[in-house]
C-alpha cells in the first residue's frame, strides 16, 4: 500500500542521511550522466526533488518521508531547481496569450535563473522567435491568440530541432487522446507554481521531447 512504501522510503532515507559520505556534494557537470548529475544536488534539496518530482510522492508524503513540513518540502524542491539552474541554466521559450499568466511564467523562470528569450502569443510568433533564439526548453499552451495551436507551432519547433518542452494548458484533454505520444510534461491549469518548477527541473534535468503529432 501506500502508507507501506511511505514508510519504506522514511526509513531508508535515515539511515541514508546517517551516513556522512552521503552528504558530499560536487558541482554539477551537465555532460555527466542523469543519475550522476542527480547525486551532485546537495543531499536535502536532492532528496526532495527524487521522492516528489521521480517517485511521485505527493506533497504531504515527501514531508512525512523526510520528517520535514509541507512548505520545507517545496523550498527543497525549488532550491533543487535553483542548484540545478546554477550549472544547466537556458534559455526558454514562453507561448502564451494570456498576458497576466506570461508574466507569472516569465517571473518564475527567472527566479529559477533561467532566461525567457521571448514570449509568443501565437503560432506565428513562436516560430519567428525560435528562428531568432533557439531555445533550450519551450513552456506552451495550447489555445492561442489567434486560435492557433501551441501544440502546432511546437511541432513546427521540434521538426528542426529538439528540445523539452512542458504543456500548460486548461485543455489537457486535447493532448491525452491516445491518438498521438502524450507529452512528457503535463501541468493543467490554473496551475500552482511548485508544480511548474518542478517540471523545469525534470525536463532540463532528463532531457529532450519528440513531435506530439
Amino acid at each position: 500500500s501506500a502508507n507501506v512504501k511511505v514508510e519504506l522510503f522514511r526509513i531508508f532515507t535515515r539511515i541514508w542521511n546517517s551516513l556522512s559520505v552521503n552528504g558530499e556534494s560536487d558541482q554539477i557537470q551537465r555532460d555527466l550522466p542523469a543519475e550522476v548529475r542527480l547525486g551532485q544536488i546537495t543531499p536535502l534539496p536532492r532528496q526532495a526533488f527524487l521522492l516528489s518530482c521521480l517517485e511521485g510522492f505527493s506533497e504531504e508524503e515527501t514531508a512525512a518521508i523526510l520528517a520535514v513540513d509541507i512548505p520545507t518540502v517545496r523550498d527543497l524542491v525549488d532550491e533543487a531547481g535553483r542548484e540545478l539552474a546554477a550549472d544547466m541554466a537556458t534559455d526558454i521559450l514562453i507561448i502564451e496569450d494570456e498576458p497576466l499568466i506570461a508574466m507569472d511564467l516569465e517571473a518564475l523562470v527567472e527566479g529559477l535563473g533561467h532566461n525567457v528569450t521571448g514570449v509568443a502569443r501565437t503560432r506565428t510568433e513562436a516560430i519567428k522567435l525560435a528562428d531568432t533564439k533557439r531555445p533550450g526548453l519551450i513552456l506552451a499552451d495550447i489555445q492561442l491568440a489567434d486560435g492557433s495551436s501551441g501544440l502546432d507551432a511546437v511541432n513546427d519547433l521540434l521538426q528542426t530541432f529538439e528540445v523539452p518542452v512542458i504543456f500548460i494548458t486548461a485543455y489537457p484533454e486535447r493532448l491525452l487522446t491516445g491518438d498521438r505520444p502524450e507529452p512528457t510534461y503535463l501541468v493543467t491549469k490554473p496551475f500552482q507554481e511548485q508544480t511548474v518548477r518542478a517540471a523545469i527541473s525534470q525536463a532540463l534535468f532528463f532531457g529532450s521531447s519528440r513531435p506530439v503529432g
